[in-house]
């Protein structure tokens, strides 16, 4: 009894001491993240709207006096061939007298050259210069005033001896004009020459002068016998804003042309008034 005891618990022994089959715990595997990338839709929208300007050269920037003197320097010239007064002086009172286009008188009366009243019956402008509040001419536009200006010059007779001086002599000139009293200014006339050297304001009459001495070379002395042909006119209505200057730009022609074949005393013009414009 005792031994089937004894060898039955040696079986049990054996048996408990067998292999045990482990229990294998498996590591959990991370899944590789994935990175998701957001994408800033207002960041894009606003690539799209900066558009990238192109790149201008500079070619430098022209001061106040060049533009002034781009936009009138053809009302010079024109003015010149029509008044002999030196284009290069008109523009050189011009800079001076409205301050580039930008003093009050130029700005609110369109007047470039400071010319006063004196007798003056149209629109006028009250301004401080050498007293205080005098009267100044007012115009509707800046060419009225060039146009004024010349009138102004040739219809005086202190300024006769001026006219006298050779065309392209600027610094007899703005001397005389000082001398005339145009300006109370003792510097007046070594503002002007300064303006007219420093800008080379010369080779506007120089323009001038060359063009009138290349029409007297191109005149035929060739008599070309035939029927003559008919001189062709244009007509034109006089409309609000016109002004002798402008038709003679528009038509290519001159003031002095249009008035002589119309008879016309004074530029003056009224709406409606038919013209005849010679070729």
């Amino acid at each position: 009894m005792k031994f089937k005891t004894l060898i039955l618990l040696i079986v049990l022994t054996a048996m408990s001491c067998g292999p045990k089959k482990g229990i294998v715990t498996k590591k959990k595997t991370t899944k590789p993240q994935k990175t998701v990338v957001v994408k800033d839709k207002s960041a894009k929208k606003q690539n799209e709207d900066v558009k990238e300007e192109p790149i201008v050269k500079d070619k430098g920037a022209r001061n106040s006096v060049e533009v002034y003197l781009d936009r009138y320097s053809e009302i010079a010239k024109d003015n010149m061939r029509n008044h002999k007064i030196p284009a290069s002086i008109t523009l050189a009172q011009g800079v001076l007298e409205s301050g580039v286009g930008k003093g009050r008188l130029a700005v609110k009366a369109n007047n470039h050259f400071g010319i006063k009243c004196h007798g003056w019956k149209g629109a006028k402008i009250y301004h401080d210069d050498d007293r205080s509040q005098e009267c100044f001419r007012k115009y509707k536009k800046v060419e009225m005033s060039y146009d004024d200006h010349s009138k102004f010059l040739t219809g005086r007779k202190r300024y006769a001896s001026l006219f006298k001086l050779k065309p392209d002599d600027y610094k007899g000139w703005a001397k005389g004009l000082r001398a005339a009293g145009y300006a109370t200014d003792r510097k007046y006339p070594q503002k002007l020459i300064s303006l007219i050297e420093r800008y080379q304001l010369y080779k506007y009459d120089a323009e001038v002068l060359g063009a009138s001495k290349s029409k007297k070379k191109r005149k035929s002395t060739t008599i070309i016998e035939g029927r003559k042909k008919k001189e062709v006119f244009k007509k034109h209505i006089v409309s609000q804003g016109d002004t002798l200057y402008s038709l003679s730009r528009k038509y290519n022609t001159t003031v002095d042309a249009i008035k002589s074949q119309n008879n016309l005393k004074s530029n003056d013009l009224k709406v409606g008034q038919q013209l005849i414009i010679p070729n």
